[in-house]
């Protein structure tokens, strides 16, 4: 077994632990931290930060030459710890995800973080940092072996080709954000508290304290997702669909074959002129949530086809009856619903619309739910579960339609499971 270590520069991350830590503490007492630092000397002040920063340089060392890692025939294995001990076994087969992320000081530097989604666990394995070339090679091994290729075949195999399906450009993605309506009601609060404070208190101070942050997060929501989905690309590859994306932090990001549970297709009332829409994803022990940010409706999907092969979007849903509206009053006319041979299709909302695609196979339960006041005229919700934990109900349908729609799902995903493909990369 050939053990491997980080990329040299990797210290340099590391050292900044024992460093936050006294910053911590000094935050949290300040008055005895200031009294502490007056207490000493020129000399004795000196020495006291050299020491600190030679002890993180040399806990950052140690960590960085007590990690190793390495790939057997079945699995990643990774070695950490200075005093205590770790040993992580990922098994291959139970790999979903390999992302390779670069923060903006890893792009200068030339180095990428890898993670890593497996089955059953909630939080990615990571290692980090490795060189960018070793990490888009050893990406390429870890898909490789959770394809099934030999162990002596995996590094031949090299990265596989990818075919660019989308990448929207900057223009239009700034567009999107401003015809969102999220910034603009975020903006709308934020003019609207600090005046009604203002007539209320008339202090400046309390208008500027509260006006401030407000105005902070209506600009930094849109500016963050305008620089974390800056060029996003969508590709097309033997294992699995490819995303890239990042003006700042470049992220490198994989959407598992065979594990997506659920599709959901955004589309804000501001949008619908353009014929825009906004692509999310469901994706079992995966973290990945966003296929597209923005994109016209016939193309975003052409990409759905991609994740979900043989699925075509529905485009007449079935509205719920008019004594729905005696139990949704206004909003049940944003309900629809559709079945079709491949998936369960789910809408609702009235100013955002929001459309789910469930394919059968990926339907772990089905469940009929009807309350009293739903009882009386005649309607009931029909909601499934789905392997990300998600459930997607299909509101306000007549009782009788409600009940045969229960087993007439129930038989699709049984059937559905049976002649699904298997969860394997580059099948």
């Amino acid at each position: 077994m050939n053990e491997r270590r980080l990329h040299p520069v990797t210290p340099l991350r590391r050292a900044w632990a024992p460093i936050a830590i006294l910053a911590g503490w000094a935050v949290h007492d300040p008055g005895g931290t200031q009294e502490r630092v007056t207490s000493l000397d020129t000399t004795t002040l000196v020495a006291s930060g050299a020491a600190v920063l030679i002890l993180a340089a040399l806990y950052g060392v140690l960590t960085w030459w007590f990690t190793h890692f390495a790939v057997t025939g079945t699995e990643l294995r990774i070695r950490t710890g200075l005093l205590f001990r770790r040993t992580a076994h990922i098994r291959l087969d139970r790999i979903q995800a390999v992302d390779v992320t670069q923060p903006l000081l890893a792009r200068v530097v030339g180095v990428s973080k890898l993670k890593l989604d497996v089955v059953g666990t909630e939080t990615k394995d990571e290692l980090a940092f490795l060189g960018a070339d070793e990490a888009r090679s050893l990406r390429a091994e870890l898909l490789a072996r959770a394809a099934g290729f030999a162990p002596e075949d995996a590094q031949e195999v090299g990265e596989a080709p990818v075919r660019e399906l989308i990448r929207v450009g900057p223009r239009q993605l700034a567009v999107s954000l401003l015809l969102s309506g999220g910034p603009w009601f975020a903006l709308a609060g934020a003019l609207a508290v600090p005046t009604f404070l203002w007539f209320l208190t008339h202090n400046l101070w309390t208008v500027l304290a509260t006006a401030l942050p407000l105005a902070g997060v209506a600009v930094t929501s849109t500016a963050g997702r305008f620089v974390k989905e800056y060029d996003w690309t969508v590709g097309e590859s033997p294992d699995g669909l490819r995303i890239d994306h990042g003006l700042l932090d470049r992220m490198h990001e994989t959407v598992p074959p065979g594990r997506v549970q659920t599709v959901r297709i955004e589309e804000p009332l501001l949008w619908r002129r353009r014929q825009w829409v906004r692509v999310e994803l469901d994706v079992a022990g995966s973290s990945n949530s966003v296929l597209v940010p923005v994109a016209p409706r016939a193309l975003a999907a052409e990409v759905i086809s991609r994740v979900l092969p043989g699925v075509t979007v529905p485009e007449e849903l079935s509205r719920p009856p008019r004594s729905a509206r005696w139990c949704v009053p206004l909003w049940w006319r944003g309900y629809g619903f559709a079945v079709s041979d491949t998936v369960f299709a789910s809408r609702h909302g009235l100013l955002r619309r929001s459309l789910s695609l469930v394919p059968h196979a990926k339907v772990q339960s089905v469940r009929l739910l009807q309350g009293p006041w739903q009882r009386r005229h005649g309607v009931a919700d029909v909601r499934v579960e789905t392997g990300a934990n998600r459930s997607v109900p299909a509101r306000m349908r007549p009782a009788g339609e409600a009940a045969l729609l229960l087993a007439a799902q129930a038989e699709r995903s049984r059937t559905g499971r049976r002649a699904a493909r298997p969860d394997r990369w580059m099948s």
